[in-house]
């Protein structure tokens, strides 16, 4: 769809009615709420199941959930899922397996190095670094209290 610099300027000017955002915010809280619930009961099966330490069941479920997330992103279900939840679906875990998955899968025709392997990490990769480097100046901060 077309359309000029002053249509657009007078759609983006436009409110939004109070109505469509009490619906999307109940919404979001409500899918996030699910997939959280989903978590629980996949931590809770991690450690009544395999007999897993709390600790364990914890990083169980956190692989669960990316796989899920992935995978439903490559289903385009995940997608769909957003386009009616929208915030809801970016719990943080999923959504950032999704961020993940979904520009890799746009430019998978480019080949997996230029493609999947250069756009995977387009969205993710400042916060992939950012983290990293957090992590880093902390350990330093940390490292140098406990020399004192």
């Amino acid at each position: 769809m077309k359309m000029s610099k002053n249509e657009y300027k007078r759609l983006a000017e436009k409110p939004t009615p109070i109505g469509i955002i009490a619906k999307d915010c109940i919404l979001a809280f409500v899918v996030g709420g699910l997939i959280c619930v989903l978590g629980q009961l996949i931590c809770d099966g991690w450690m009544n199941m395999l007999d897993f330490t709390k600790k364990e069941a914890a990083t169980a479920t956190s692989v669960s959930l990316i796989f899920l997330s992935a995978l439903f992103t490559g289903l385009k279900l995940y997608d769909k899922l957003a386009k009616h939840a929208g915030a809801g679906t970016v719990v943080p875990i999923t959504g950032f397996a999704n961020a993940v998955v979904s520009p890799a899968l746009e430019f998978k025709s480019e080949g997996f190095v230029l493609g999947v392997g250069a756009k995977m990490f387009t969205i993710a990769g400042p916060v992939i670094v950012y983290g990293t480097v957090a992590s880093i100046v902390y350990g330093v901060i940390y490292w140098v209290v406990k020399m004192l």
